[in-house]
């Protein structure tokens, strides 16, 4: 593990377990010595929590797609201007809970926006930044649904299961496209289980000191 920034993405349908592997994930790099700045999309910063709260919100069912778009590129800008840039120059590692590929699989393959229209916001959103590593973790659409929306429902995860098999497609298309940067990693199984492919993946991309 050098001293340079590492940009850690972890990606997939709502309700996949990502966020609980985001804390292992973090737990695992603080273990190794590394200053881990653990984020989320949309969030992270004053700005981006706001347009958060906006664009999750239920109430706003007239939302069009591109409105939708548009917001969460401008949380994601302020976001790389304001944190990860400056976390990844000192040297630190960035575990970021989403970033473009969220963009892609939720706006592109799920809602239809045209994929070059996407491609082109998501460059200006995220700075011209790119992920090291993307983890994509797989999970039946029904089953993690269930578990999304067990409590409460947000305003995408109120979209259903068919726009999340849309979402989950998209994200193997871009495991497909970009195989040296997007891993899926398979959600089914236990915490620890899923943990354990993790860092099976991590082991392959960052080097034998994850065995």
């Amino acid at each position: 593990m050098s001293s340079t920034g590492l940009f850690v993405t972890l990606e997939g349908v709502d309700g996949c377990g990502k966020t609980t592997q985001a804390t292992l994930l973090v737990e695992d790099f603080q273990n190794k010595g590394r200053e881990v700045v653990r984020l989320r999309e949309p969030g992270g910063t004053r700005i981006s929590e706001k347009i958060r709260l906006f664009v999750l919100d239920p109430q706003y069912d007239e939302m069009c797609d591109e409105c939708e778009l548009l917001l969460y590129e401008a949380a994601r800008a302020q976001l790389v201007r304001e944190v990860v840039q400056p976390a990844l120059e000192r040297g630190a590692v960035v575990v970021c809970d989403r970033f473009y590929d969220s963009t892609f699989a939720y706006q592109a393959a799920a809602r239809g926006l045209p994929a070059n229209v996407v491609s082109m916001a998501n460059s200006l959103g995220s700075c011209g930044l790119a992920p090291d590593l993307t983890l994509v973790f797989d999970l039946d659409p029904d089953e993690a649904l269930e578990r999304a929306t067990h409590e409460a429902t947000d305003r995408v995860e109120g979209e259903g299961t068919e726009f999340q098999r849309k979402v989950r497609n998209g994200y193997l298309k871009l495991s497909q496209d970009d195989p040296n940067r997007v891993h899926v990693v398979d959600a089914v199984g236990s915490v620890e289980v899923v943990h354990a492919r993790v860092r099976k993946v991590l082991a392959e991309c960052l080097g034998g000191s994850w065995s």
